[in-house]
C-alpha cells in the first residue's frame, strides 16, 4: 500500500493482497446489507454486487470531494474471470447439452436476436441524437450484449469509423451496463414470478438466506421432480451421496487441472484469433479456449475415466473465482466516468436498457415457456444482454436461492452467454461495422 499523486489527486493505492482483503469484506457487507434492505432482499440482488457497488461509490464520493483517490490491483480479475468460465465449460456434457435440447437453440437464438435488436436502436436513435452512427454500435451490443472485453477488442475498428476517444466511450458504455445489470434483471424476474404466482420463496427461509448470500455456484440444483436428483449427479459424478466430505488433496488435484486446462486454452484463444471474418481478425474474449478445452477434457474423462473430475471440487472453485471476479469487478467500477456521459449517449443506453426489459419480458420470458425456469432465464439474459455472464450467473442464483431450483436455464444461460453469443455477436459487430463504413 502506497500513497500516489493521479490526476493532480493524492491517491492511496492498494496492492494484491489489501485488494483481496477488501474483497472479502465488501462481500460480507454486501451479504449483510442484503439481508436487512427489503427491496434487495425482495428483489434478490446478489450480494457481491451489492458490496461491490457500495464500494465503487464510497470511492466516488470521496473523490468528489477532492479527499482521496482509490486504486486497487485487479490483476486477478482476468485470470478469476478464466477460471470461473472454464469451470462453465467442464458443465458442457454432451449429455445436459441434449437435455437443453430446443430450449439451448430457441435461446441463442433470442440472445442473437438482442444484439441485433440492439444496434438497429442504438444506430436510430444515434442519428435521431446528431450522433454518429457508430456510437449507436458502441451502445449497442458491443458493450452491452459483448461486455468490456469484446467491446476494447474493437476500438481501433470503431476509432477508424469517426469515433473519437472510442476506448473511453466503450469502457463507459461497459460500466453503465455492468451497472445497470445488477440492479434491474432480478427486479423483473421477481415480478414475473410474482404476477403470475409461478413460485413461492422457500420455507427453510435460514438456509435459503445464506444460499442467498454466498449465490456465487456455477450451477443449479435439479430438484426432486428432475431428471437428475443432484449436483454431482447431474455432472455425471461418479462417486455416491456416501461419499466423505471433499479433501485438501482432492480439492488441490482438480484445481491443477482447472489450470492446465486454462494455459490449453490460452494456446486455442490464440489460434482462433488467427480466423478472419469479413477480412478482419475473429475477435473473441480470452475465455473461450478455455471453455473448449475444458468441456473437451469432461466428455472425454465421462468417457473414458482418465482425469478423475470432481465436480464438487471443480463446482466449489468455479464459485469461489466467481464471487471474487464479480466483487472486484464491481469494486473498480469508476462511476465518475457514467456521470461524464454525453447527453447523446446516456440517452441511448437508458433507451436500451428500457428495451432490453420489454425484450426479455414479452420474447425471452414467453417463448421460453412463461414458467418459473423462464422467469430465471429473464433474469438471467437481462444479466449478460446488459452487463457480463457473471453478472447473469449471480442473478440467478439470488434468484434460485429465494425460490428454488431452476436446472435448465443454469445449463442454457451460461453456456449461450458465455460462448455461443460471442461469435455470434463478433459477426454482427463485424457485419454493422462495415456497413457503417
Amino acid at each position: 500500500m502506497e500513497f500516489t499523486v493521479f490526476e493532480n489527486l493524492r491517491t492511496l493505492k492498494f496492492d494484491l493482497v489489501l485488494t483481496l482483503a477488501l474483497a472479502a469484506v465488501f462481500l460480507f457487507v454486501g451479504g449483510f446489507v442484503q439481508a436487512r434492505v427489503g427491496i434487495f432482499k425482495r428483489a434478490s440482488i446478489p450480494a457481491a454486487a451489492i458490496g461491490g457497488l457500495l464500494f465503487a461509490a464510497l470511492v466516488m464520493m470521496l473523490r468528489a470531494r477532492g479527499t482521496l483517490g482509490i486504486a486497487l490491483d485487479t490483476s486477478l480479475r482476468a485470470p478469476l474471470q478464466i477460471a470461473f468460465f472454464t469451470t462453465i465449460g467442464f458443465g458442457a456434457t454432451l449429455k445436459l447439452l441434449g437435455a437443453g435440447g430446443w430450449r439451448l437453440i430457441i435461446f441463442y437464438v433470442i440472445a442473437t436476436g438482442t444484439a441485433v435488436v440492439q444496434n438497429f436502436a442504438g444506430i436510430a436513435l444515434a442519428i435521431a441524437l446528431g450522433a454518429p452512427a457508430a456510437l449507436g454500435v458502441i451502445c449497442g451490443s458491443l458493450t452491452l450484449t459483448g461486455g468490456p472485453a469484446t467491446g476494447l477488442a474493437f476500438t481501433g475498428e470503431f476509432e477508424q469509423l469517426g469515433v473519437a476517444g472510442a476506448g473511453a466511450l466503450i469502457i463507459a458504455s461497459a460500466t453503465f451496463g455492468i451497472f445497470v445489470s445488477s440492479l434491474v434483471g432480478n427486479p423483473v424476474a421477481t415480478a414475473l414470478i410474482r404476477r403470475f404466482r409461478l413460485a413461492a420463496p422457500r420455507e427453510d427461509a435460514k438456509h435459503a438466506e445464506a444460499e442467498e448470500f454466498w449465490a456465487i455456484g456455477a450451477t443449479g440444483k435439479f430438484d426432486d421432480a428432475g431428471e437428475e436428483a443432484s449436483d454431482a449427479e447431474a455432472r455425471g459424478t461418479q462417486r455416491g451421496e456416501e461419499e466423505a466430505a471433499l479433501t485438501g488433496a482432492e480439492l488441490l488435484r482438480n484445481l491443477l487441472i482447472l489450470l492446465a486446462v486454462m494455459g490449453v486454452g490460452a494456446l486455442l484463444g490464440m489460434a482462433l484469433s488467427k480466423l478472419y471474418i469479413a477480412g478482419r481478425p475473429l475477435t473473441l474474449p480470452a475465455y473461450v479456449g478455455a471453455m473448449i478445452v475444458a468441456a473437451v477434457v469432461r466428455n472425454l474423462d465421462d468417457r473414458y475415466g482418465w482425469f478423475r473430475l470432481d465436480m464438487r471440487a471443480l463446482e466449489a472453485l468455479g464459485g469461489i473465482a466467481l464471487a471474487l471476479f464479480l466483487v472486484i469487478a464491481l469494486m473498480d467500477l469508476k462511476l465518475w466516468q457514467l456521470a461524464g456521459l454525453a447527453v447523446p449517449m446516456l440517452l441511448i443506453l437508458a433507451v436500451q436498457v428500457v428495451l432490453m426489459i420489454i425484450y426479455a419480458v414479452l420474447v425471452t420470458f414467453v417463448v421460453m415457456g412463461r414458467d418459473y425456469e423462464a422467469a430465471v432465464t429473464t433474469g438471467g439474459h437481462i444479466g449478460f444482454g446488459l452487463g457480463t455472464t457473471p453478472n447473469a450467473v449471480a442473478n440467478m442464483e439470488a434468484l434460485t436461492a429465494r425460490y428454488g431450483a431452476a436446472p435448465r436455464s443454469f445449463l442454457i444461460v451460461p453456456i449461450v452467454g458465455a460462448f455461443f453469443i460471442d461469435f455470434s455477436n463478433a459477426i454482427i459487430i463485424t457485419l454493422f461495422a462495415n456497413f457503417l463504413r
